[in-house]
């Protein structure tokens, strides 16, 4: 950003979460059953999990989303990483995705990384960290990286005082 390739971010995609400390349902608010498009593939992403009208989780991966979410369902803490802390303290989120518009490999990644640093820093300016945070990774950020956080933001918590659509029926389960 800055003097470098601007990122952009393209979405949000928007999924419907329901889950219990060992498993976890998506649904797509369209009718999808599962994780489509670039949230199911190889592909630098950042992601905002919002409960009870807040952020309670930033993260940022690379993995197709149902690959990342199954290794935050299925850690056990036997190598450090105990997954995520929310799926014991709640039942249900809706999950907001965005992608970079280019994949520049490492360089995106950092990016995203700073944004979700962003994020999550002005989260913590109006209160606390959020609540299932549990790692953040921290780089020299510009006005870019913090526009982007202040656009994510600002969706997120518009979008986590509308309405929930109803969800239909069908849905798929990530296990391992």
């Amino acid at each position: 950003m800055g003097d470098r390739n601007n990122m952009k971010l393209d979405g949000p995609d928007r999924f419907e979460l329901r889950f219990t400390p060992t498993s976890c349902t998506v649904v797509h608010p369209n009718g999808v059953r599962t994780f489509h498009g670039r949230s199911a593939q190889s592909w630098p992403k950042l992601y905002v999990a919002v409960a009870e009208r807040k952020p309670i989780y930033v993260g940022v991966t690379r993995q197709s989303l149902s690959k990342r979410l199954r290794l935050g369902w299925n850690a056990d803490g036997a190598s450090g990483y105990h997954g995520y802390a929310w799926r014991h303290k709640l039942t249900a989120a809706s999950l907001m995705v965005w992608y970079a518009d280019a994949d520049r490999q490492a360089e995106s990644q950092r990016e995203l990384e700073t944004i979700e640093a962003e994020i999550v820093f002005a989260i913590r300016l109006s209160g606390q960290w959020p609540a299932g945070q549990t790692e953040i990774h921290f780089y020299p950020s510009d006005e870019d990286h913090r526009r982007l956080a202040r656009d994510v933001l600002d969706h997120c918590l518009a979008a986590s005082s509308e309405p929930t659509q109803k969800a239909p029926r069908t849905s798929s389960t990530i296990e391992s």
